[in-house]
């Protein structure tokens, strides 16, 4: 049973990997590289483990008050701010990190590696016969919106690594670590409260979301086509001259 429920917890994230891989069309990144970052989020999600199970022993609130505590200070503040504190270091000192688009692939590789553990938690602690239910349901929201707050903090370290002026780069900076933590506690929180109007809002958030960073993607993909036209045009002109 261990081994289906270690596939139940591994085949969304293979899927993205995938996915997010493909996305990559036109000048893609080393897979040794896109491996490295892999497990660096496997690593950076036991740390994080560890943390908010230290943060969670001073939780002495209650209701709303322990909601908010609980979604945006132990979750989402240790989970995205460990992410950043990792993930903003090596991509500034990458040398494969030379286009827009190669900001949201690390960041969207590495958090895959931070769910695959959190994945195999939460099934591991499921009853089988409830295991395949949960698996689905964590891989069509808590998966994707690890990916979400990935492009995100992705998006804004490109901005950053790329803007000429010093004042947007710290702002851009400040973004790449704020608003992941922002999205996430939102996201946690709004499944905390038991309203029975929380799921509508919940969808909508979701939807939301999505649109704004596929959004996000699907601009510096088009960024990275029109980079790739653009040397191929420079070198066959040049190759016309030679």
């Amino acid at each position: 049973m261990k081994i289906y429920i270690l596939i139940l917890a591994l085949l969304p994230v293979v899927c993205f990997l995938v996915w997010i891989y493909y996305k990559d069309k036109y000048e893609k990144e080393p897979v040794a590289k896109l491996v490295q970052y892999f497990f660096m989020g496997i690593l950076v999600s036991i740390l994080a483990i560890f943390m908010e199970l230290y943060l969670s022993k001073f939780n002495n609130l209650s209701g709303i008050e322990s909601n908010i505590y609980t979604a945006f200070f132990v979750a989402a503040f240790t989970e995205e701010g460990v992410k950043s504190i990792i993930l903003i270091p090596m991509l500034l000192g990458e040398k494969d990190f030379n286009e827009k688009l190669d900001g949201i692939i690390y960041s969207i590789i590495l958090s895959l590696g931070f769910a695959t553990v959190e994945n195999i938690i939460y099934l591991m602690k499921e009853r089988v016969d409830l295991s395949l239910g949960l698996a689905i349901t964590r891989g069509l929201i808590s998966i994707p919106s690890h990916i979400m707050f990935a492009i995100t903090m992705g998006y804004y370290i490109s901005k950053y690594k790329f803007a000429k002026d010093n004042n947007k780069k710290i702002k851009y900076l400040f973004y790449a670590v704020i608003i992941p933590i922002l999205l996430h506690g939102v996201f946690d929180f709004i499944l905390m409260i038991g309203y029975r109007w929380a799921i509508i809002v919940f969808i909508v958030y979701v939807i939301f979301l999505w649109k704004i960073n596929l959004d996000k993607l699907d601009k510096y993909s088009l960024y990275s086509k029109i980079r790739f036209y653009k040397r191929i045009s420079k070198n066959n002109k040049k190759n016309k001259i030679d």
